[in-house]
């Protein structure tokens, strides 16, 4: 099992915190998100890492030396500026041969979170928390388990919950999901896109099923005050 973090962007929305560094690096509690991650699928057997870089990268180059037990492959990603995670994960297709795991490299989460996908029966399965969202948030409606649209585009009032940017995929998928990338990418140029637009694309040709991690701390770090509420509310329920 591998899994495949995108690390790409500045994280602008952030402000001044990603000036001099990227935003995986970006500490909560006196320890980089990117920390986090690792632990959690290290105490998950996980070993072999597909990290698509592009701002500062070479603090991330040098920051994972300190972890000599993965494997990793770096993917470049020049035009971090002008893309967004559609495009990152369309630079990785070529690694979607087998099941891996997919990461927004600014999420903090419990390390259960990665054993619950690891041992999901569900082929593709979504982590998802069940929460009144705003217009910010990757939504999900579904029918039963199955997610039948996700994006943010989704009417709150009408959302199960928000896709907290984790998942397991499986790799019998991947010629699919790298077609669509494709699609999204190579002919409709729609490279600000998030990477959810392919998966709403699929949802008809393929199963994604939503796992219900609302009992599990986690939070994604888009604004300063999500690290606010990631040191004050969420650290302490890991710790």
């Amino acid at each position: 099992m591998k899994a495949i973090i995108l690390n790409a962007g500045k994280g602008g929305r952030l402000g001044s915190l990603t000036d001099d560094r990227p935003k995986c690096l970006v500490e909560v509690g006196g320890r980089p998100i990117l920390d986090f991650q690792l632990d959690a699928l290290r105490l998950g057997g996980v070993r072999e890492l597909v990290l698509v870089v592009g701002y500062r990268d070479a603090m991330i180059r040098d920051y994972l030396q300190r972890y000599p037990e993965f494997t990793v492959t770096w993917i470049d990603n020049p035009d971090y500026a002008d893309t967004n995670t559609a495009y990152s994960l369309w630079l990785a297709r070529h690694e979607m041969t087998e099941d891996f795991l997919y990461l927004n490299g600014d999420v903090l989460f419990h390390p259960e979170l990665i054993r619950r996908l690891l041992a999901a029966p569900a082929a593709s399965p979504l982590a998802v928390e069940r929460k009144r969202c705003g217009e910010e948030e990757v939504k999900v409606l579904l029918a039963g388990t199955r997610i039948t649209a996700i994006g943010k585009e989704i009417p709150p009032a009408e959302a199960y919950g928000e896709f907290i940017g984790v998942a397991r995929f499986a790799g019998a998928i991947g010629p699919l999901f790298g077609a669509t990338l494709a699609g999204v990418v190579e002919r409709d140029r729609l490279l600000k896109n998030y990477f959810e637009t392919a998966v709403d694309r699929m949802l008809d040709k393929a199963p994604f099923t939503a796992l219900d991690i609302s009992d599990l701390p986690c939070i994604e770090i888009d604004f300063p005050e999500d690290l606010e509420r990631a040191e004050t509310v969420i650290l302490p329920s890991l710790r």
